[in-house]
């Protein structure tokens, strides 16, 4: 097969490229625009209780819509208390802009009933004054026009406070969302240039090449544009959701993968120019060698991801299907159009260096290399010994649930008011919680029992106050205002609502009512059970699938086993660097609780990656006729420099997400990073052949994949 398109690319480049052109043409013309949205109720199934009080409140309250818009937080300029004649100031300020609120903002709340024309109302410690803004009628926050209405409300604001000595600051979760994607799209463009640029430098310190250098931008640049619009095509079609995050991730996975995959290409390529052969000759033989290689590490990729769909939460089944669409178009142009484009250049690829055809010594790997083959054993337990060391500290792994605070930079507008808030007010009245009380077969509730009801959650544990709000049209069901003791986005607060709150809601509720708990802080409970769930599901199934993946390339039962044992063990020190230096050395109290399935995604696949270039090229060399551990010696000269060069460029464009200013994406690249560094550097290129190596022909057990053609011919006759 791989023979065949290598022989398709070098004989037929134009129609390749033709094909190509008018295929992301028409791609890029009709697919619909990649939406995201930072809602993160969308994310989670219907049966959860979060979901389940967010349906009922729409259905019992139709008209109604209690949800806080937005916060705005006022303060002095030199950060002493508040003066009479600055709280008048604010009132002032608000009165003039109540009027301009736009349609997604409710009016401003009264916070005195007995002062219904004071907007605004000093905090117990004199330091901000503070006015609440309820989200219209039919209204969720998310909307482009919601985001528009908040720029509005910030330049409505910074007129009215002028001249005064005020500064203002616009939260809630509307100001939230917002300032989460604008980060995003800051984030987008930093990462994008950072990977570009180091993408662009060690491909000239590789290859010492203008086009080489230029190549990956401009192929991978299309792809991108073609997976952007195939996955839009994909969330329209299945109604997926795409978190505000997903289009960085791509950009990366995309300029990362596709050069590695171009390099797994390139270095056989060049390879096979220094064996005297002609350009076209030289295509199609290093495709059909390097072309097993690269599409079972793709398809180990496709289906670690496309292993999402199993997942329960709406982030990681959009995810998951995207990026399994980006890596198998980028996948195809790597088997199709950077083979045609090479043909195209021939020579002229390597421009303007004149050494391409000079084999380097490779002295370090060549060296390693022979220390390997002579002590395979001390390799073996130095590598795996250092990831076993590590991996004990992934028990120390802390999960934190605030979505929100991770996707927002601590300098954004909202993040610095919500601390002021919470500081001088209380930490939940942030983000108020609810209740919805419920009958279960539809008949009135009573006032007297529902009072007794909201007096029980507000005696609860965790629990600052709680209001009983108003009653249905056939006062089946009642709402309660619920406002927490801790931030509603915090650790102890979910660890209230999963708990206490819950737990007296459920025992309050009279018979024949049933009491559902809703808001933010419900919303991240159910993220963790959700997740909880999925850890269960979807990293086997993973596993499993590479598995039989290995077990197809290599026809072996045995090599498969301790390649996933491996990446396994890097997953585990991935996990366990990124938990000793964030939370132990930075002093985090924790890190985002998606981050390990976003790390055994992203080690396993890709470290499969490496494992697989390094064991098919050890497969060959013992094809020749070389012992294991000759085998693995050679393997590691000649596959080494591929998978280092590779392993910096994939590693570099994944830290490149610690410039995306939240510590979700800084979190994230230091980890897929690290990860990437481990599989290439410890894994691949140590751990993988030394136990090979150990292992000697036993590991192609009950394959003959390791027997040379002579070997061959003898067990099975003449071909």
């Amino acid at each position: 097969m791989f023979a065949a398109l290598g022989r398709l690319a070098s004989r037929r480049p134009w129609y390749v490229i033709a094909a190509w052109v008018v295929f992301a043409g028409l791609v890029i013309a009709l697919a619909p625009k990649l939406e995201a949205t930072t809602d993160q109720s969308e994310f989670l199934p219907r049966h959860y209780e979060s979901i389940k009080a967010a349906e009922l409140q729409a259905e019992a309250f139709p008209d109604t819509n209690s949800s806080v818009g937005g916060i705005i937080v006022f303060d002095r300029e030199d950060g002493e208390s508040l003066t009479p004649e600055d709280v008048a100031a604010a009132n002032a300020a608000m009165t003039e802009v109540q009027g301009e609120l736009g349609a997604t903002f409710d009016g401003v709340q009264a916070l005195d009933p007995k002062q219904p024309e004071a907007l605004v109302a000093p905090s117990e410690d004199g330091k901000i004054a503070f006015s609440i803004v309820a989200l219209a009628d039919d209204v969720t926050g998310y909307e482009p026009s919601a985001f528009d209405d908040v720029v509005d409300l910030r330049d409505d604001l910074e007129k009215a406070t002028d001249g005064t000595d005020l500064r203002y600051g616009v939260t809630g979760p509307v100001a939230q969302g917002y300032d989460s994607q604008e980060a995003s799209g800051d984030a987008l463009a930093i990462v994008g240039a950072a990977t570009i640029l180091l993408i662009v430098v060690l491909l000239a310190l590789i290859f010492r090449s203008v086009i080489i250098t230029l190549m990956p931008i401009v192929i991978v640049g299309l792809v991108s544009s073609v997976a952007n619009g195939l996955i839009a095509w994909a969330n329209d079609v299945f109604d997926l959701k795409a978190s505000s995050d997903v289009e960085v991730i791509l950009l990366v996975v995309l300029y990362g993968i596709g050069t590695d995959y171009i390099l797994f290409f390139l270095f056989r390529y060049r390879e096979r120019l220094r064996d005297g052969e002609a350009t076209r000759d030289a295509v199609a033989h290093a495709l059909a060698r390097a072309g097993e290689a690269i599409a079972s590490a793709g398809g180990a990729v496709i289906v670690s991801f496309m292993a999402l769909v199993l997942s329960s939460l709406g982030i990681f089944k959009s995810i998951g299907p995207a990026l399994a669409i980006a890596v198998a178009v980028t996948l195809l142009a790597s088997l199709t159009l950077v083979p045609a484009v090479v043909t195209l250049l021939g020579k002229a690829l390597f421009w303007p260096s004149k050494k391409y055809l000079v084999e380097p010594s490779s002295a370090r790997f060549t060296a390693l290399g022979r220390a390997l083959g002579r002590r395979p054993a001390a390799f073996a337990i130095g590598s795996g010994g250092v990831l076993a060391a590590l991996a004990v500290m992934a028990f120390t792994f802390t999960p934190t649930f605030d979505l929100g605070d991770s996707g927002v930079p601590a300098d954004a507008e909202s993040t610095v008011a919500t601390d002021k808030f919470t500081e001088s007010v209380s930490a939940g009245a942030s983000d108020p919680g609810y209740i919805m009380l419920t009958s279960r077969d539809g008949e009135e509730i009573s006032q007297s029992d529902a009072t007794a009801f909201a007096e029980t959650i507000g005696a609860t544990d965790g629990v600052s106050s709680a209001q009983l709000g108003a009653s249905s049209e056939d006062g089946s069901t009642w709402a309660v205002t619920v406002l927490l003791d801790e931030n509603p986005a915090s650790d102890a607060a979910i660890a209230d609502v999963r708990g206490p709150v819950r737990d007296a809601a459920h025992d309050a509720a009279p018979d024949g009512t049933q009491a559902l708990v809703g808001g933010t802080t419900s919303i991240f409970v159910d993220f963790q059970a959700a997740m909880n769930r999925d850890y269960k599901v979807v990293f086997p199934v993973a596993a499993i699938v590479i598995m039989l993946i290995l077990a197809l390339l290599l026809r072996s039962l045995v090599a498969p086993l301790y390649l996933m044992a491996s990446v396994g063990l890097g997953f585990g020190a991935t996990l366990g660097a990124t938990a000793l230096v964030f939370q132990h050395l930075k002093g985090d109290e924790g890190l985002i609780f998606l981050l390990p399935i976003y790390i055994y995604l992203f080690v396993v696949a890709l470290g499969t990656d490496y494992n697989i270039l390094m064991i098919a090229r050890l497969r060959e060399e013992a094809r020749e006729g070389k012992s294991s551990r000759e085998a693995a010696s050679q393997a590691l000269r000649h596959a080494g420099p591929t998978i280092a060069a590779a392993g910096v460029i994939l590693a570099g464009t994944f830290a490149s997400l610690m410039l995306g200013g939240n510590s979700l994406l800084v979190s994230m690249g230091f980890a897929i990073s690290f990860g990437i560094f481990v599989a290439a550097f410890v894994m691949a290129m140590f751990f993988t052949p030394a136990i090979t190596a150990l292992m000697g022909r036993a590991a192609w057990w009950p394959g003959h994949g390791d027997e040379t053609a002579a070997e061959r011919e003898e067990r099975v006759g003449p071909a």
